[in-house]
This record gives C-alpha cells, sequence and structure tokens, in this order.
C-alpha cells in the first residue's frame, strides 16, 4: 500500500534526478552549485520527511529532525563557500556583464 510518507519520498527522488539533470547541463560552477543545492536541500530533506512520516514512533523521527536542521545549515554555507572560493580563484561566470564588478 502505498502510503503518504512513500509519494514524499518519491518526490524527494524526482528532486534528486532533476538536480542531477542540472548538474550535468549546466554552464559554469555557479549554475551547478545551485542544481547541487537543490539536490541537498529539496531531494535529501523531502526523503527524511518521508520517513519521518512512515516511522513516527520511533527514534528514527528525532534522528531525520537533527539531519533536517543539520542539512538546512551546512548545504547553503557550503555551496557559498565553494562558489566564492571559486570566484577568488578566477573562475569566470558565464554572464554577459558580471554584477560583482560593477
Amino acid at each position: 500500500m502505498i502510503t503518504l510518507g512513500i509519494v514524499i519520498m518519491l518526490l524527494g527522488g524526482v528532486f534528486a534526478i532533476i538536480g542531477a539533470i542540472g548538474l550535468i547541463r549546466f554552464p559554469d560552477v555557479y549554475a551547478r552549485s545551485h542544481a547541487q543545492t537543490v539536490v541537498t536541500v529539496g531531494g535529501t530533506c523531502l526523503v527524511l520527511i518521508g520517513v519521518m512520516i512512515d516511522y513516527y514512533q520511533t527514534l528514527l523521527l528525532v534522528k531525520c529532525v537533527f539531519l533536517i536542521i543539520f542539512i538546512f545549515l551546512t548545504s547553503p554555507a557550503g555551496t557559498h563557500a565553494i562558489t566564492k572560493a571559486a570566484y577568488l580563484s578566477g573562475v569566470k561566470p558565464k554572464v554577459k556583464k558580471d554584477e560583482w564588478k560593477g
């Protein structure tokens, strides 16, 4: 029987597949970092929320809550650090006008 938790986990898998396609198709490190964040935050957290719904009476629920909080705190910070390091090391974004240089 398909439950709400399974549907949410499948939706998280769809987010992960869309993000993986974005990693292949996007032109530079900056756009790819956006796709990576969608996979991490969107896909992984939806899968964890689905697990929380299916196993709501166990210690697994508490672990999933802590994992979601950890992902929400670290993924954007890590992505920002990676893209800033790429920019400072000279990797040029594929845009017509660089808004950082004015």
